[in-house]
Order: structure tokens, then C-alpha cells, then sequence
């Protein structure tokens, strides 16, 4: 589940960084919990939480229902 993960992490990426901002892959646990790290701008930005939630929550799932959840570390 992992390397899917990081697979829609990897299709998520440009859009984060035309903003200055970035993601990393933390941990995926067997529960389905995905902990992420955003980066750069993103890091301090506001809508961070709304970026987490609709953005990045959101595709993952779409794309491995394994996923329960996604949060920011």
C-alpha cells in the first residue's frame, strides 16, 4: 500500500510545488492511517489543513480505498 501511496503522492507533487510548497511520505500504518510531512510553503500556509483534507486526502483515497485516513506530522 505504500508504494501506491507514494505513487498519487508523486501525481499530487507538481501542483504542491508551483505553490512553493512540498510533501514527504512519513509512515503508511496497517490500519490504513497515512501520515504525511508538508513542506516549504505549504508547512506554515493557512489552508494547509484544507490542502491536507481535499487535496491530498481526498486523491489518495480515490486511489487506494485501503486508506482510512490521512494526517499531517
Amino acid at each position: 500500500m505504500k508504494e501506491k501511496v507514494q505513487e498519487v503522492l508523486e501525481l499530487i507533487r507538481p501542483s504542491l510545488q508551483a505553490d512553493g510548497g512540498d510533501v514527504e511520505l512519513v509512515d503508511v500504518d496497517e490500519d490504513g492511517v497515512v501520515k504525511v510531512k508538508l513542506t516549504g510553503a505549504c508547512g506554515g500556509c493557512p489552508f494547509a489543513l484544507l490542502t491536507l483534507q481535499q487535496g491530498i486526502e481526498r486523491s489518495i483515497k480515490e486511489r487506494v480505498p485501503e486508506v482510512k485516513k490521512v494526517v499531517s506530522v
